[in-house]
C-alpha cells in the first residue's frame, strides 16, 4: 500500500503512518503496523535496537514524498526508519525534545546522520533524505505504538 502525504486535510495532527522493522541491518524495513518500544533499546525485534543514542529512527512521509517527486518508487521503511510520521517537521526539533506516542516517551538524540556508505537510494536518485531529514531518539518510557497513533511534542 502506497501512503501519500495529503495536502489540505482536515486532520493536521501529527501521527504515525508506519511502524517499520527489519531483521538485518542494511535492508529496507517493512511496515509491521504495531510495535513495542523498549526502554534504552528501541523497537523490539528490529536489527538496530540497542544502538547507543540512535535506538529509534523517525522520518516524515513528507520527506519520502520528496524522493517520489524525484522519480523514485519508495515507501515507508525504505529509508530504514522505524517510525514514519506525518504533519511534523522532524529536523526542526531540537535535540532533547520529548515525543509522546501513546504510553511511550522518546527523547530526540540526533538530527540527521553522516552517510559513510552511500545507500542504494542515493545511487538511484543522487540524493537521500535520511541523512538530512531523519532524526533519532532514545526510548525513555516503553510502550506499544500503532499506525494512526498521535505524535505529541512535549
Amino acid at each position: 500500500m502506497k501512503l501519500q502525504a495529503k495536502k489540505g486535510t482536515e486532520d493536521m495532527k501529527s501521527k504515525i503512518v508506519a511502524v517499520c522493522t527489519s531483521l538485518n541491518k542494511g535492508e529496507r524495513k517493512k511496515n509491521v503496523y504495531s510495535g513495542n518500544l523498549l526502554v534504552n533499546l528501541g523497537l523490539e525485534g528490529d536489527a538496530h535496537a540497542g544502538f547507543a543514542h540512535r535506538q529509534v529512527s523517525l522520518l516524515a512521509l513528507e520527506s519520502i514524498e520528496k524522493m517520489r517527486q524525484a522519480g523514485l518508487d519508495v515507501n515507508p521503511g525504505d529509508f530504514a526508519e522505524n517510525i514514519t510520521t506525518i504533519n511534523i517537521n522532524l529536523p526542526n526539533l531540537p535535540v532533547g525534545t520529548h515525543l509522546r506516542i501513546g504510553d511511550a516517551l522518546l527523547e530526540v538524540s540526533q538530527i540527521g546522520k553522516e552517510c559513510h556508505n552511500r545507500c542504494a537510494i542515493y545511487y538511484q536518485a543522487g540524493d537521500c533524505v535520511m541523512p538530512k531529514e531523519g532524526i533519532f531518539a532514545t526510548v525513555l518510557q516503553g510502550g506499544i505504538i500503532n499506525v494512526g497513533d498521535a505524535l505529541e511534542v512535549i
